[in-house]
């Protein structure tokens, strides 16, 4: 194969706040794999909270360069093995490379990646949730107006979380979901879901820290909406430990390491009765186009990173109000366009 890679910064429309930092922009790690006439691309975006720098990406990627170059893909969960070892501790950067050999192998295969996995988008697939990110409560209900959506996905974590939910709710009457990104305490999460069930939400995802194992089977047992884990569950080790804790997962294709580990991830999880759910990191149309190849695995899904930016650099995968545009390319279907 032949490796090359780009960085870019993605502006968002608006500025777009969670519990622990607000944004606006997003920096991202494009690592691009061609052989035999074809090309697959990938994306991971910087991340704060997991200590993600495209630098640091950038670094590990040209150590790598050489055993890359030298590999011949036919397999992208056999090359996702062949890195295994010297990625351990960069999953982001495993996932950008992942993500291109697997759109890399459709491509070369002639088939679109949902299709080599042996599944069909003709059936009922979940709808994506639209974010509408932590701001003051008026900015909120602005961008909630600015983009009706079927579905929110509300950002909290503050003093004011019920008010903002209550406010977001005399506006509109679709279904919410909110994140609380990990800022509540048990209690908290206990009372909040009683009251935010009246409210019209589905669920409530990562409402306590990530290391609260203990405090979540009380919530569990008590919690009057599900659950669904995200910065609890990373990998394929955190599954079991969510069964009896949380109703479902967000998996995060950056965080588990790619798409070849996530489907492993996300096949688990429906063993064991967990909901499914897979989530984005404000990628690109190349990141979210990979996201929707697991569609037909899923009960929810939040894809609308590309929908949040001020412009996108790539086409793929559309995501739409009540569906999805699937082009006629095979791979997970990216174009990109810079």
């Amino acid at each position: 194969m032949q490796l090359n890679y780009r960085i870019h910064t993605l502006q968002l429309e608006h500025p777009f706040g969670i519990s622990r930092e607000t944004i606006t922009t997003q920096r991202t790690f494009l690592v691009q794999l061609s052989q035999d006439g074809h090309t697959g691309y990938g994306e991971a975006t910087e991340n704060k909270y997991y200590h993600i720098t495209v630098e640091g990406m950038e670094e590990r990627l040209l150590q790598l360069k050489e055993k890359i170059n030298a590999y011949h893909l036919e397999n992208a969960a056999s090359f996702w093995e062949y890195l295994k070892q010297d990625l351990l501790d960069m999953p982001f950067l495993h996932c950008a490379i992942d993500m291109a050999a697997t759109d890399l192998e459709g491509r070369l295969k002639g088939a679109p990646v949902y299709r080599l996995w042996g599944l069909d988008i003709e059936g009922p697939l979940p709808i994506s949730n639209y974010t509408i990110a932590l701001d003051d409560i008026d900015k909120m209900k602005e961008k909630l107006l600015e983009k009706p959506w079927p579905l929110y996905k509300v950002k909290l974590g503050t003093k004011h979380d019920i008010e903002i939910v209550r406010s977001l709710r005399a506006i509109t009457d679709s279904p919410f979901r909110v994140d609380a990104n990990a800022a509540w305490t048990a209690r908290e999460t206990i009372e909040n879901s009683k009251v935010l069930k009246e409210l019209g939400v589905q669920f409530i995802e990562q409402p306590m820290p990530a290391d609260a194992w203990e405090e979540m089977e009380e919530v569990y047992r008590q919690s009057a909406l599900p659950l669904i884990a995200d910065e609890a569950c990373r990998t394929f080790d955190d599954i079991e430990r969510c069964v009896g804790r949380f109703h479902g997962i967000n998996v995060k294709l950056v965080k588990a390491g790619g798409m070849t580990p996530a489907r492993k991830m996300i096949l688990e999880a429906r063993r064991l009765g967990l909901q499914t759910m897979v989530g984005c990191m404000t990628e690109s149309s190349v990141g979210i186009s990979g996201v929707c190849q697991f569609l037909p695995l899923l009960d929810y899904v939040d894809a609308d990173g590309a929908i949040l930016l001020k412009e996108d650099i790539a086409k793929g995968v559309e995501v739409l109000p009540k569906g999805y545009r699937f082009p006629d390319v095979p791979g997970n279907g990216v174009r990109l366009m810079i």
